[in-house]
């Protein structure tokens, strides 16, 4: 039959905790504490993160050209897609000078 031991008062729990802290040095205690609080840390953070609102579904939409299209037609359009995403960086490029003219900056 195997015998288990008596628990332990609170009070002597405690009392040995408090000889336990009395007799080590404050480093090690120190150690001790952070080595306890660091997982708890990454826990409540995992805890909370996934309390968080979850990333929503992205629908990507994709040109769909026909095969007989012929390379005229793709330097074509490539062209104006280049002309539009210049057009782009332009107007990018004007709000930053703009923010900088606000900001005294010299350009």
């Amino acid at each position: 039959m195997a015998v288990f031991p008596r628990p332990s008062r609170p009070s002597a729990v405690w009392a040995d905790f408090k000889a336990f802290l009395r007799q080590q040095e404050r480093i090690k205690i120190l150690f001790a504490l952070l080595s306890i609080l660091m997982p708890v840390i990454i826990v409540t953070g995992f805890y909370f993160d996934s309390k968080t609102d979850k990333p929503k579904a992205q629908v990507i939409f994709v040109n769909s050209w026909p095969s007989s299209r012929t390379d005229a037609e793709i330097v074509k359009q490539n062209i104006a897609d280049q002309k539009i995403l210049d057009a782009a960086r332009l107007k990018k490029q004007q709000e930053y000078q703009r923010l900088a003219d606000q900001l005294g900056i010299d350009h």
